[in-house]
């Protein structure tokens, strides 16, 4: 496996990885149109996606996926009520919505007039194989790249967009708990993990957290627990009620963070960000992945799930904080988050 990516790799070539806050050329997202994802709540999830486009498109050309005219049409009408503007349509099918997960991470190198951008398309096997039918959105990274004319790199390693977040300067954070899973890159060990994430992304050091937060079927995706927010600066999930399954987990993650460096040896800045009072599917009583660490960063505007509880303004406070030149935008999410996912996972941002 570890001679499998092509050489010389894009780490060797000189790419890297930007971070969120750096300067985006637009955003994808993929229009929600599968009943079984929302259940009895798919007009309440387009709802959701309308307003995160306007809030993206505040600052950035958003580049909607849409597979057929109908849905289109169900499109322009609800970014038409939500304000959106700057939204470009591209008829290309998608199985679902979380582009995040199949769709290419792009990277970088160089700059100005030099700067060149590679997107690469790792493995997507539906989160360890769970949902076959949605595998066939591995084809979708192609469709993407030619749309907008990017080189391409095929990586025999199976990764998604929402399993790691990086602060642009090196550093990489994910979780044990998804990238060493035996359903993503079976009879790896982590430093293999992390040699095809450095070698791919172009980091210098790979940061280890543990568990995600429950209900959440991806394994602990980091983008629901801990994110960067600045170079050295992390946001990261606290979930304060002592009887709640996720209090130790969370609890654990933050003191690894507090222990942690950057990959210039430099310790992190970190901020706890509460968690909301557990979220249940209206439609059969399961525990949903809520978390207001799921936000996404564009170019004028930061996204935030909300859920009508009290801890959305001390969330909001915190992300005001840190993004003080963009403008914070709350979006409610109790059922887009039926989906099993939020506002990050359903984006993912073409840099600049």
């Amino acid at each position: 496996m570890l001679k499998a990516l092509r050489h010389p790799t894009p780490r060797a070539r000189g790419y890297r990885w930007p971070a969120e806050w750096e300067r985006h050329a637009g955003t994808w997202l993929a229009w929600p149109h599968d009943p079984l994802t929302w259940p009895g709540c798919l007009a309440e999830a387009e709802e959701a996606f309308a307003e995160l486009a306007a809030a993206i498109g505040l600052g950035e050309t958003v580049h909607l996926l849409v597979g057929t005219a109908a849905r289109e049409a169900r499109a322009r009408a609800a970014l038409a009520r939500a304000g959106a503007r700057r939204v470009r349509f591209h008829r290309v099918s998608t199985v679902d919505s979380w582009v995040r997960d199949y769709g290419p991470i792009v990277v970088v190198a160089g700059r100005g007039a030099r700067r060149r951008r590679l997107a690469l398309d790792f493995r997507f096997n539906a989160w360890g194989g769970k949902y076959p039918a949605l595998q066939r959105d591995t084809g979708v990274p192609r469709r993407l790249e030619a749309i907008h004319g990017l080189p391409a790199l095929r990586v025999p390693f199976v990764l998604e967009g929402g399993s790691i977040d990086g602060n642009g300067r090196g550093t990489l954070l994910t979780t044990r708990q998804c990238l060493l899973n035996a359903n993503r890159n079976p009879g790896l060990l982590a430093e293999e993990v992390e040699w095809h994430l450095r070698e791919a992304l172009g980091v210098r050091q790979v940061l280890w957290l543990g568990e995600g937060i429950r209900g959440d079927d991806t394994d602990g995706h980091v983008d629901d627990i801990t994110r960067f927010v600045g170079p050295r600066r992390l946001v990261t999930a606290v979930q304060e009620d002592p009887r709640d399954p996720d209090h130790a987990p969370l609890r654990e993650n933050h003191r690894r963070l507090r222990a942690m460096a950057d990959a210039d040896g430099r310790p992190f800045e970190v901020l706890a960000l509460p968690m909301p009072r557990p979220v249940h599917s209206a439609h059969d009583g399961r525990r949903l992945p809520a978390s207001y660490a799921n936000f996404y960063v564009s170019n004028r505007s930061v996204a935030v799930p909300v859920f009508g509880q009290p801890g959305d303004g001390r969330a909001l406070r915190v992300l005001k904080r840190c993004f003080p030149s963009r403008i914070v935008v709350p979006i409610r999410c109790e059922r887009l988050v039926e989906g099993m996912g939020a506002l990050h996972c359903v984006t993912q941002q073409i840099p600049a």
